[in-house]
């Protein structure tokens, strides 16, 4: 009588495809991430601060006395009013003044943030998955198509942002999705050439050419073998670019060529109290250059903690 054939541990486990990474792998990887980002005290410290920022321009609304945009509560007579000053008619106090249209500044700063806010992470989120997929398929196709792509990309990145903005801007108009729309147009190039320099190491490995020979279509190599492996250093770009981004639309807003007069974000706010700083009245300007620079040092301070964590050869 035979007797049944042993069975060895290491055929009884369950395959794992290739490139697949373990559930339990993945999650301790995630938590020495976190581990490792919460040992610096600046990362904390702006992310804090970035969570302040964010939880204030979602509950604009209910925290602030006044809606800056709706021109019915605007009064003209309590215009430039100093900090601590009292409304005439509405009978709330104006913690940070008022501005040359009678904002409640505290006011137009909160909402002013939900646009900064919208317009960088909505062309930072928009600009990471144009050029992500852009510079996978460079990578992937390789050849001529490579070598079109890269020279695009090399083309857009040769142009000052700035000027960019400004040419794209003066013939689309203002407005917030013009906006979105002309950050896009010029970020969307740093992430193609990460996308793709990170995929090109990708490619070369052994699970590529293993899945290959599975007969898995391109497409599923693409994203769900190559580009997971690709996301840690396009996590720290769009990071930095969000931060970029609000620069730039504060920048453009500030030159009259950004969001409507009627909707200011921050940069419209620290234009519209330019010229009144030599008057002496330096609340217009300052509170909202001081809420923009906040935000902009907070995005920082966890994109480049991000970057150190997820780049192991930065770390110490």
């Amino acid at each position: 009588m035979s007797q049944p054939t042993p069975v060895s541990s290491a055929a009884a486990r369950p395959a794992v495809s290739a490139g697949q990474v373990p559930a339990g792998k993945v999650q301790s990887m995630w938590a020495q991430i976190a581990h490792d980002f919460l040992r610096s005290k600046p990362a904390v410290f702006g992310l804090v601060i970035l969570l302040i920022v964010v939880l204030m321009a979602l509950f604009a609304p209910y925290i602030t006395p006044q809606n800056p945009y709706d021109l019915m509560q605007l009064d003209v007579l309590d215009s430039r009013l100093p900090p601590g000053s009292e409304s005439m008619e509405h009978g709330f106090s104006y913690w940070l003044g008022t501005d040359g249209q009678g904002r409640d500044l505290y006011s137009a700063i909160v909402y002013g943030l939900r646009i900064s806010l919208l317009v960088g992470v909505g062309s930072a989120a928009i600009a990471a998955v144009v050029g992500t997929v852009i510079g996978l398929v460079a990578a992937y196709a390789g050849g001529r198509v490579d070598a079109l792509i890269m020279r695009v990309v090399d083309l857009l990145l040769s142009f000052p942002t700035i000027l960019m903005a400004l040419m794209i801007l003066a013939y689309m108009g203002k407005g917030i999705g013009n906006v979105i729309l002309t950050l896009v147009l010029v970020e969307w190039a740093y992430y193609a050439r990460t996308a793709r320099g990170q995929a090109l190491v990708e490619t070369r490995r052994e699970y590529v050419d293993a899945a290959r020979g599975q007969g898995i279509p391109q497409w599923r190599i693409l994203l769900g073998h190559i580009l997971p492996n690709c996301l840690p250093p396009l996590l720290v770009i769009a990071a930095l670019q969000v931060a970029r981004a609000i620069t730039l639309e504060a920048t453009l807003s500030f030159l009259g060529l950004g969001v409507p007069i009627t909707e200011p974000s921050l940069g419209l706010l620290i234009s519209n109290g330019y010229q009144y700083l030599l008057s002496n009245e330096y609340w217009i300007s300052f509170f909202p250059g001081v809420a923009l620079l906040l935000t902009i040092v907070a995005i920082n301070l966890v994109g480049d903690q991000l970057r150190d964590v997820l780049n192991p050869r930065l770390q110490k």
